[in-house]
Order: C-alpha cells, then structure tokens, then sequence
C-alpha cells in the first residue's frame, strides 16, 4: 500500500451547497438567457441597453460606464459599479458574492473578478465565496485575476496577468502570480 492510498481524498460526490442561495432558479434563468444575447455575444449591444438590463436585474450602475462586448457577469443582483467605470472585453465578472467598483475604475480586457474558490483541504471540496471591492480609480490589467475576498485600494494596479491573492494598498503597483509591489503609483494631471 502506498501512502496515497492511505491518505484521504477528494470526494466530489459528498460536495453539497445548499447553504448558497445565488437567487431564484428563474431568476438565474431569465439572466443566462439574457446575458448571452446581449452580454456575452460578441456583437455591439449599445451600452445604454446593458445598463438598462443589469439594473432590472438588481445590478447598482453608476453613470459614464463603459461596457465592451463579450463580458461575463454572473449575478447582476451582487454588483455595484460607480461612475466612468470601464469594463474590458471578455472580462469575467464572477460575483458569487458581492463585487463593488468604484468611480473610475478599469478593468481590462480578459481580466477576472473571482468570488468563488474551494477548499481544497476538505475531502468535500467546499465552496468558499469571498467580496470583492475595487476602490476608485483601480486598474485591473489585462487577463489580470483578483482573488475572492480581496480589496484594491484607491488607485492600485494590477499588471497584465498578475493575481491578486492579498489586498492591495492605494497608490502601488502590482506584479506577479502571486502579485507583490513593484512600486508607487504617481498620477499627474
């Protein structure tokens, strides 16, 4: 016998979420439905449509935004985005859980906001969902990925293809898997 054959293992048939309530299962629906004709399909939908559609769904959107085609959102009912806010293409907005941001915020191209993880330590593989928060003026680099229950202060940066496993402080900038500070952010006029 080996020794992983005497350590426990992985059971995905024991995994169980009942205590996730992501919305109602029509809910869910009527926004898969809808975020693939206008959302994720790469043809232009004009923004006001989107706006429009996201707060039907519950989502809080500031003025000024800009949404490019192809981005992925979860559950509009878990996303506050402020004013002049930009949203790359195929950004992935994976909002298990709250994601908030702010005024003046990017987020790249192919960039990911991640709510949701496992627990890889339990047998079960248990679900674990963190918030999100990107304070104003923080820019998410392109395929850049922040980690669930992560906060970005007001104006960090998070380079191309760096992860956000940590919180990161205002004014600093970001780089690596996982991200460290390279350094201080300098915004002029």
């Amino acid at each position: 016998m080996t020794v992983s054959d005497q350590k426990i293992k992985t059971d995905l048939s024991k995994f169980n979420n009942e205590w996730f309530h992501p919305g109602s299962k029509i809910k869910r629906v009527l926004w898969h439905l809808t975020s693939s004709i206008f959302f994720i399909n790469p043809l232009f939908t004009p923004v006001f449509v989107k706006v429009f559609l996201l707060r039907l769904f519950g989502a809080q959107i500031g003025k000024g935004i800009v949404l490019k085609p192809r981005v992925t959102i979860k559950f509009p009912w878990n996303l506050v985005i402020g004013d002049f806010a930009w949203i790359g293409e195929k950004a992935w907005i994976d909002n298990l859980a709250k994601v908030v941001i702010g005024n003046n915020c990017c987020i790249s191209q192919g960039a990911m906001l991640l709510t949701g993880n496992h627990n890889y330590k339990k047998s079960t593989f248990d679900l674990m969902i963190g918030a999100i928060t990107l304070e104003d003026g923080v820019w998410i680099g392109s395929h850049a990925i922040v980690c669930p229950g992560i906060t970005c202060r007001s104006h960090a940066v998070l380079s191309v293809n760096s992860v956000a496993t940590f919180d990161l402080e205002p004014y600093s900038i970001y780089r690596g898997n996982p991200a460290v500070k390279v350094k201080d952010r300098e915004v002029s006029e």
